[in-house]
C-alpha cells in the first residue's frame, strides 16, 4: 500500500498549501475546559483548515474525553486541564 504525502495535496476547502505544524486544540464541555498542545497536523496556510493523519482526529477526541473524565473524577469543574503531546523525532504526518 502506497503512503500518500498529504502535505503535497491542496486544501480541500480553498485549494491552499498545507504545512506541517504542531497545534493547540481547546475543548469545552459543561463549563469544563481542556486544552491539548503539541498535536501534529497539517494546516492550510490560507484558510487555516486542519488535517490530521488517518485516525488522528479520533485519537485527539479520545484524549480530550479522557481529560474531561479526569476533571469530573478530580472535581476540577471550575478549572482548565491542559495536556501536552511530546513527539519522538521519527514521527511523521
Amino acid at each position: 500500500m502506497r503512503k500518500i504525502d498529504m502535505s503535497k495535496e491542496p486544501c480541500s476547502e480553498c485549494g491552499g498549501r498545507l504545512e506541517r505544524e504542531h497545534i493547540v486544540q481547546e475543548f469545552e464541555r459543561e463549563g469544563v475546559k481542556v486544552k491539548l498542545s503539541g498535536i501534529a497536523a497539517l494546516v492550510c496556510t490560507d484558510c487555516g483548515e486542519i488535517y490530521f493523519q488517518p485516525g488522528g482526529a479520533d485519537k485527539v477526541s479520545a484524549a480530550a474525553n479522557s481529560l474531561f473524565s479526569l476533571a469530573v473524577v478530580e472535581k476540577q469543574h471550575k478549572r482548565s486541564l491542559t495536556a501536552q503531546v511530546m513527539l519522538g523525532s521519527g514521527l511523521e504526518i
